[in-house]
């Protein structure tokens, strides 16, 4: 499909700057895998800036191989994200959903879901995964709130600079006492014999693992559970098998919910620079713009997906591009996957008059946060 002028249009960021919103699956597909578009930029003091947030909010200094640079970090993460391992970790992924959940059971009503199982599962199994200590996962979990601030750039980078020092560490810990994580895959990958990361390229990678790795599966999970307690009528649909249960996640990921709070044209878009010219329809977005990815928008096409404004776990095409497309696709989709069927396959069976205990209008929005999402989930059983 020729995309079409009305796929990119002028908007202004978060952070009041100027911005090309792309919207329309085909060409958000495209530009997802396009190269012209990357994370750098050649002045990055000078760029548009997305948000003040540390974790897309602003550019990196631009490098003349940062492709082939992702092209690597993909090579080496495989090992780390493989079929292989994830399955290894699939049944302990299961057993921490069904301890969180006799935890749930065990606290006074109404509980607060966000707290009990939406941050400790996704916090929990990153841990194990990366090699991080959980007891310290209060330290990461306040990190990772203050990184993803759009609208305080100074607690952002503070937090930022807390967490690279945090993962350093770490890596130093794993260069003297290698465990089965990916922390030493990280400090262990070679190239032409040669280690791929040094201890400052390891820590920034895996802080970024660590961010991403949680924080966007505890929304996906906040906006599942208050997706089904709000169409109460396709709960049931779970209890069909497991394909049945993997068309809901689908549709959770597809369906997503807008950052609760704030309705700016963009504000939850993907950040990403033109390093040259691209054209899009009649519209020219130069080189050193900045484009930003609408992926709702293209998860709510018409031309993709039928009555896509309807939430509908019985969806059986369902090619939503909220982890990505293409070489940029995200490399923890297998994890999120294995978490949220894990999850969503057991709670209504474990808890089958769960309800909200608030109307979902009233729930609290973290629309200062890159990942959106609600501070409190509140639940009774």
């Amino acid at each position: 499909m020729t995309p079409t002028t009305l796929d990119v249009r002028k908007v202004t960021t978060p952070a009041g700057d100027p911005a090309w919103l792309v919207t329309g699956y085909d060409t958000v597909k495209r530009l997802l895998a396009d190269p012209r578009l990357g994370r750098s930029h050649p002045e990055p003091d000078r760029a548009a800036r997305f948000s003040d947030a540390q974790i897309l909010g602003r550019p990196e200094e631009a490098r003349p191989d940062e492709v082939a640079e992702h092209r690597l970090m993909r090579r080496l993460l495989a090992k780390s994200f493989s079929a292989r391992r994830l399955a290894l970790l699939r049944p302990r992924v299961e057993a921490v959903v069904a301890e969180l959940l006799d935890d749930l059971a065990a606290r006074p009503q109404p509980a607060d879901f966000h707290d009990a199982i939406s941050f400790p599962l996704p916090a929990l199994v990153i841990c194990e995964l990366l090699g991080v200590p959980y007891e310290d996962r209060e330290d990461f979990r306040r990190w990772s709130d203050d990184v993803g601030d759009m609208s305080d750039g100074q607690r952002s980078a503070a937090a930022m600079a807390a967490l690279h020092a945090y993962m350093r560490e770490l890596v130093e810990r794993r260069r003297a006492e290698p465990a089965e994580d990916v922390i030493t895959d990280l400090v262990t990958a070679q190239v032409d014999g040669r280690p791929a990361y040094d201890t400052d390229s390891a820590a920034q990678l895996g802080a970024g693992l660590l961010f991403a790795g949680h924080e966007t599966t505890v929304t996906a999970i906040d906006s599942g559970v208050v997706l089904l307690l709000t169409h109460p009528e396709q709960i049931a649909e779970l209890e069909r098998g497991p394909e049945a249960v993997s068309r809901v996640v689908e549709e959770i990921l597809r369906f997503g919910l807008p950052n609760p709070g704030s309705e700016q044209e963009g504000a939850a878009g993907l950040p990403r620079y033109a390093n040259a010219d691209i054209e899009v329809g009649d519209t020219t977005i130069a080189a050193g713009d900045l484009v930003v990815l609408d992926l709702r928008d293209a998860n709510q096409d018409t031309g993709r997906f039928p009555e896509p404004a309807d939430f509908d776990v019985r969806r059986t095409a369902n090619p939503h591009v909220t982890f990505g497309h293409g070489p940029r696709f995200c490399v923890g989709a297998p994890l999120a996957r294995i978490e949220l069927t894990a999850l969503f396959g057991t709670l209504f069976r474990r808890f089958p008059a769960l309800r909200l205990a608030v109307a979902a209008d009233q729930l609290r929005p973290r629309s200062h946060l890159l990942t959106g999402g609600w501070a409190e989930l509140p639940v009774r059983w």
